[in-house]
């Protein structure tokens, strides 16, 4: 996902600037973006830890000078039941999907504040945070924070050039399910609505600088997670076998 909105990017006239634990797929990346007339900066991080996180932020700034948008894009998942789920997984789902995100917003935050030109901050989160789903408490719980985070941010920063959004995707075609999903049960079950993640990304990169709160894809499943929010108990017991699909 964080490919394709980086190869958007470029291809609008932009330079994305991308961080990952894989040196060697920003590189690839990087050459991929070059090779169409773009160009693309990479900062390859070996974990995302506090004091990592915080060293490669400083770089950023100190090179780069004008930064104008974060899209917080990683995230993993581990699909078990509560009662097979280990606390490491859950640890390493809330440290990349949630304490990451908040670490690299806090940094950056003092940087789009301090210019009067708009500014974009991106959270890719999940419709998990709004229709949760059995064998996926610690995800669904990581999803959930950072969406709340992502909307106390925006209020807090209503009144500043910084605009605030959270994209809110179902399942996407990618290397996610590999962790997520080793059985592979639950992506063949799902595949036939899977969002593709150049169209994604296309939506995400037609939004950005635009004042726009959330991004909903699919449609038809936020209109689920509306009727769920509205109706919970009815909808579990309608789509027991729909949400019981891991």
């Amino acid at each position: 996902m964080g490919r394709e909105i980086a190869k958007e990017i470029a291809a609008h006239g932009g330079i994305p600037i991308v961080i990952a634990r894989s040196s060697d797929l920003l590189e690839k990346l990087a050459d991929e973006i070059e090779e169409n007339n773009g160009a693309c900066k990479v900062y390859p991080i070996e974990k995302f830890s506090k004091e990592a996180i915080e060293e490669q932020i400083n770089e950023i700034i100190e090179k780069e000078k004008r930064i104008h948008g974060l899209i917080n894009n990683a995230g993993f998942g581990v699909f078990d039941s509560i009662a097979e789920l280990h606390i490491e997984d859950i640890e390493e789902m809330f440290q990349v999907n949630v304490l990451s995100g908040i670490q690299y917003t806090q940094a950056f935050l003092p940087h789009f504040l301090q210019f009067k030109g708009r500014s974009h901050i991106i959270n890719i989160v999940s419709q998990a945070a709004k229709l949760p789903t059995p064998k996926s408490a610690g995800y669904v719980a990581s999803k959930q924070a950072m969406l709340g985070f992502t909307d106390v941010l925006r209020q807090e920063t209503r009144e500043s050039n910084l605009v605030v959004t959270a994209v809110n995707l179902g399942p996407v075609k990618t290397s996610f399910f590999e962790t997520a999903d080793k059985s592979g049960t639950y992506q063949q079950n799902v595949e036939k609505y899977m969002l593709q993640p150049k169209k994604v990304a296309s939506k995400v990169v037609q939004s950005l600088f635009t004042r726009r709160r959330e991004i909903n894809m699919p449609w038809w499943m936020e209109i689920g997670s509306i009727f769920y929010r509205l109706f919970p108990g009815l909808m579990e017991s309608l789509l027991k076998s729909q949400f019981n699909k891991k």
